[in-house]
């Protein structure tokens, strides 16, 4: 196997679970540790590209998350008031699976942590690391409960907050945030409803549906925002949800925005990415997922790109190579794909608040498509 026999993995979200998944495929020993002592998630849904599908199939995880989810079959495009400006069909990547999957991220959540708890592997809830002691073959771990352990490998997949990267690399790189905000809130899917069904609102925002099940939708709207007034009174996202979405006349968008009523079914989260220089390492321990290149949502890549993180290091783990050669290679088939995601996501939601005529912002995405279609 190589030097990597045991690993800690911190963060038990998307990308730490996917990580730990790929690791014990690997017969790598595996720790989890997760500060939520409820290991639960909070959020509505999940678009899976067909990247992050072809990921999941490589850690045996695709089929349940099609079975459980809801196929995405192309894009529909419409402005404010309802016109119709494109209608695309989607192909399908391998045959038989749809091109893209919506699934609630509670049910990807849960699939997640089966393939974990089945696979061997330890997790503690409700602790965080409180000290990192790095030797030239490992590095020896404290946690808050007083217990302590010694690895080959520490993977930080602690988000975009990452208490890791800030305990390694400093407070020099931090998230950025991108003048939008996105709410998100669940529904009854309308019938007929396959494919990412979007309203561009100009200085508006744009609004959106997603199929999640055969039951369930979720609506998502994102717009600018001023930094200043980010901080919103939770009991009334609801109401400002709506409020905001007022002057979108599609019917389509009027009907389900009188359905937004429960405040604490919002999820609203201010827009911000990050990308970290190359390395993500430091001696033996790298981050990870939104902690090293976390992305805004205008490409549906932020959880495909995690999920890639764990299947590439697990695969270079396998080779047999040295540890130092396992990270190098990992970053040489990482940076720059992560990279051109993060800043070409960020483009779209620039071009949202400051329209250029001269740029397509399709355009940006099928460059965005096209990096990712590429093998990882």
């Amino acid at each position: 196997m190589g030097e990597i026999e045991r690993a800690l993995v911190v963060g038990g979200g998307i990308g730490g679970l996917s990580t730990t998944v790929a690791l014990r495929r690997e017969g790598v020993e595996v720790d989890v540790v997760e500060k939520n002592p409820k290991w639960d998630v909070y959020g509505v849904g999940i678009i899976q590209p067909p990247n992050a599908l072809g990921a999941l199939h490589r850690i045996g995880l695709a089929e349940e998350c099609i079975r459980r989810g809801h196929a995405i079959m192309g894009g529909r495009a419409h402005l404010g008031d309802g016109t119709l400006v494109g209608d695309a069909d989607y192909p399908p990547v391998v045959p038989g699976w749809p091109p893209m999957n919506g699934i609630p991220r509670p049910i990807l959540h849960e699939i997640l942590q089966n393939a974990v708890l089945n696979s061997g592997a330890t997790v503690k809830v409700g602790e965080v690391v409180t000290e990192l002691v790095q030797r030239d073959d490992g590095v020896d771990v404290a946690f808050s409960d007083g217990t302590s352990g010694a690895y080959d490998l520490v993977v930080g997949a602690d988000g975009l907050y990452s208490q890791i990267r800030e305990q390694v690399f400093g407070d020099a790189v931090a998230p950025r945030y991108t003048g939008q905000v996105c709410f998100r809130y669940n529904l009854p899917r309308f019938e007929g409803l396959d494919r990412i069904e979007m309203y561009v609102g100009g200085i508006h925002g744009s609004a959106g549906f997603v199929p999640l099940t055969d039951e369930v939708m979720y609506m998502l709207f994102i717009l600018g925002w001023p930094a200043d007034e980010v901080q919103q009174d939770p009991a009334r996202l609801d109401a400002v949800m709506r409020e905001r979405l007022e002057p979108f006349a599609a019917d389509r968008v009027a009907e389900q925005r009188e359905l937004i009523t429960d405040a604490t079914k919002v999820v609203y989260r201010p827009v911000e990415n990050i990308i970290m220089p190359s390395p993500w390492h430091r001696g033996r321990v790298l981050l990870i997922g939104d902690a090293a290149h976390g992305t805004s949502p205008h490409a549906g890549q932020g959880a495909a790109q995690a999920i890639e993180d764990g299947v590439v290091l697990a695969e270079e783990i396998a080779s047999g190579k040295s540890a130092a050669a396992v990270l190098d290679a990992f970053m040489a088939r990482r940076y720059e794909r992560c990279k051109q995601v993060v800043e070409l996501s960020a483009a779209v939601g620039e071009w949202e608040q400051n329209p250029d005529p001269t740029v397509n912002p399709e355009d940006i995405r099928n460059r965005i498509i096209m990096i990712c279609a590429q093998p990882v």
